[in-house]
C-alpha cells in the first residue's frame, strides 16, 4: 500500500511524493522554553517521533529539524522575576526540556536550531519580504502587510473578515491593518536586541521558522508539523512570509496533532491541569505513557487521565507477556527463510497469520500512520500467538524466532522495547539494592553478589525451595514481597523469570 498523508492545506488525503526520491525532509515547531515540558509537549514530539520511525522504515532517508524559540516575551518576563539574563534563563529550561523528552523515550530531531542563533537568516528574510513589497517599516517595527499576501488564509481557510473579529491593534504598535504581523519589532529597555538595518531589536516569533526551515531545508520541503492550535496564525503567517520572500513553495504537507484533554477538560493554566513530563514520570513508566499516546490517532485528541494510563498499562501487558513467551523457547538467531514446506499445518498457519498482522500494521500505518489499527493488528497478533501456544507441544524455534523479531520490529515503530533512561527523581539502583538486600535477609538467602540480578535470584531460588517443600504461603510472600518492591514474577517451564513492574 502507497503511504498517504492527510494534508492540512489541501483538507484530503494525498500520496506521499517527496520533493527528492528517497528523502523526507520534515520541520516541526519546537518548544518556547520559559517553563518545564509538559504532556501536551509530549503528545506532538511523540506523534512525530512515531512519523519519523516508519518514514525511514519505509526507505526515507529522513532530516528532522526541531527548533527551539529562546528569545519571546513568555522568557524575557520570567526571566525578569528571577533577575536574570533571559538567554541563560531559556538555555537553563531548553536543557530540562530535551532531558526530560529524552528520559520519556522520545527520540531527539536532528537539529535544534534556536532564534538567538538564526538572527542574521531572519534579518536577510526580512529584508527580502521588503524588497518584495510585502511588508513595511513603521516607527523601528517591521510588519508584514497581509493585504497585500493575496492567498493569505489558505491554510486555515479562513477568510479575512473572519480573522480579523477579535483581532485590534495593541497600544504601541504601528500596524496598518489588524491582521499584520511583527517581523521585526524595536528594542526595549532590559530586553535582548541585535543590531538591524531598522535598528537594535528582535525579531518577531513567527520569522525565525520561517528562516530556519528554508536555511536548512530548503524550499520547498516535504512535511511541516505542529500542533492543532499552531495552524492559526503561526502556520498561516510562516507561509504567508517565507513564500512572499522567495516566491517558492515553502512546504508540500501540512500536518497537525490533535490537542490532548486532562480529564475531558481542556489542559490550561487557568485550570491548573498541565502535568509536567519530570513529574509524571515520578509515577508511570515511560513506555506505559508512550503506548497510551499511540493509541490515538495523531490528528485526534487523547484524553489523558489516570485511567487511561492504567488501561495502556494492561494493553502493554499483554504485549510483553508474548515477548517474554517468545524469549523462553528462542535462544538462536536463525538466517535461513522459514519455508512452508517443513511446517506443519499448525506452524502454517501461524506463519500465515504472522504476515497477514504485519501487513495489516503496515497498512494501518500507510493510512496517515493511523496507530490505533497497528495497535489492534499487534493485539490481534498475540490473539494468535497464544492460540499457537495452547494448539501445540513443543513450539518451532526459528518460527517463533520470527514471530519475535516481527513483534519487536512492529512494536519499536510505536516506540515500544526500547531501554529508557532513568530520571534523577525515580527510585535509584542503590534504593532498591538496599530494599532487596533487606528481604534476602528476612528469607535467609544469603547472595553471592550484592546487585540486583544476583539479589533476586537468589530471593527466586529460595522460593523455588518453599515451593519443592510445598511451603506455599511463604512463596507467595516472597513473589508478593518483590512485587512490592517493584518486580513481577513469572513461572514458566524453564522456571521463574523476573521483570521491572511498568505500573
Amino acid at each position: 500500500m502507497t503511504l498517504t498523508i492527510y494534508n492540512s492545506l489541501s483538507r484530503k488525503k494525498e500520496v506521499f511524493t517527496p520533493v527528492e526520491p528517497k528523502k523526507a525532509k520534515m520541520y516541526v515547531c519546537g518548544m518556547t522554553v520559559y517553563s518545564d515540558a509538559h504532556i501536551g509537549h509530549a503528545r506532538t514530539y511523540l506523534a512525530f517521533d512515531v512519523i519519523r520511525r516508519y518514514l525511514q522504515y519505509k526507505g526515507y532517508n529522513v532530516k528532522y529539524i526541531q527548533n527551539i524559540t529562546d528569545v519571546d516575551d513568555k522568557i524575557i518576563r520570567a526571566a525578569q522575576k528571577e533577575n536574570i539574563d533571559a538567554l541563560e534563563y531559556s538555555r537553563r529550561f531548553a536543557d530540562r526540556c530535551l532531558s526530560d523528552l529524552d528520559t520519556l523515550g522520545i527520540h531527539r530531531a536532528d537539529a535544534y536550531p534556536k532564534a538567538s542563533e538564526t538572527i542574521p537568516q531572519m534579518i536577510t528574510m526580512i529584508q527580502q519580504i521588503l524588497k518584495n513589497g510585502y511588508g513595511y517599516v513603521a516607527d523601528e517595527d517591521v510588519y508584514f502587510s497581509v493585504e497585500h499576501f493575496k492567498t493569505y488564509g489558505k491554510l486555515s481557510g479562513q477568510n479575512r473578515e473572519e480573522m480579523k473579529t477579535g483581532t485590534r491593534i495593541e497600544p504601541g504598535e504601528h500596524k496598518k491593518n489588524p491582521l499584520d504581523f511583527t517581523l521585526w519589532k524595536h528594542a526595549k529597555p532590559g530586553e535582548p536586541s541585535w543590531d538591524s538595518p531598522w535598528g537594535k531589536g528582535r525579531p518577531g516569533w513567527h520569522i525565525e521558522c520561517s528562516a530556519m526551515s528554508s536555511t536548512l531545508l530548503g524550499l520547498p520541503f516535504d512535511i511541516h508539523g505542529g500542533g492543532m492550535d499552531l495552524r492559526f496564525p503561526h502556520h498561516e503567517n510562516e507561509i504567508a512570509q517565507s513564500e512572499a520572500a522567495t516566491g517558492k513553495t515553502f512546504a508540500n504537507y501540512w500536518m497537525h496533532i490533535g490537542l490532548l484533554t486532562v480529564n475531558a477538560e481542556k489542559m490550561s493554566k487557568s485550570l491548573g491541569n498541565i502535568v509536567n513530563i519530570r513529574e509524571l514520570l515520578k509515577r508511570w513508566d515511560p513506555e506505559i505513557i508512550r503506548f497510551f499516546f499511540v493509541q490515538t490517532q495523531y490528528r485526534s485528541p487523547p484524553d489523558f487521565s489516570e485511567k487511561a494510563l492504567q488501561n495502556a498499562a494492561k494493553g502493554l501487558e499483554k504485549i510483553h507477556r508474548l515477548q517474554e513467551k517468545l524469549d523462553t523457547v528462542t535462544h538462536h538467531h536463525f538466517t535461513e527463510k522459514i519455508t512452508e514446506k517443513t511446517l506443519t499445518p499448525e506452524e502454517q498457519n501461524y506463519l500465515t497469520a504472522i504476515n497477514e498482522y504485519k501487513k495489516r500494521f503496515e497498512d494501518a500505518m500507510d493510512d496517515d500512520f493511523n496507530t490505533p489499527q497497528a495497535a489492534a493488528a499487534l493485539f490481534d497478533f498475540i490473539t494468535q500467538s497464544n492460540r499457537y501456544f495452547d494448539t501445540i507441544n513443543k513450539p518451532n524455534e526459528p518460527l517463533c524466532a520470527y514471530a519475535k523479531e516481527t513483534l519487536l520490529l512492529l512494536g519499536r515503530l510505536l516506540t515500544l522495547f526500547q531501554e529508557d533512561k532513568q530520571t534523577t527523581d525515580q527510585p535509584q539502583d542503590a534504593t532498591v539494592v538496599e530494599k532487596l538486600k533487606n528481604l534476602a535477609s528476612h528469607y535467609h538467602a544469603t547472595p553471592k553478589e550484592m546487585q540486583i540480578d544476583e539479589l533476586i535470584k537468589t530471593l527466586l531460588d529460595a522460593r523455588t525451595q518453599a515451593r519443592t517443600n510445598k511451603d506455599w504461603k511463604t512463596a507467595d510472600e516472597i513473589r508478593k514481597d518483590l512485587h512490592l518492591i517493584g518486580f513481577e514474577i513469572q513461572d514458566t517451564e524453564k522456571g521463574p523469570v523476573w521483570r521491572k513492574n511498568k505500573i
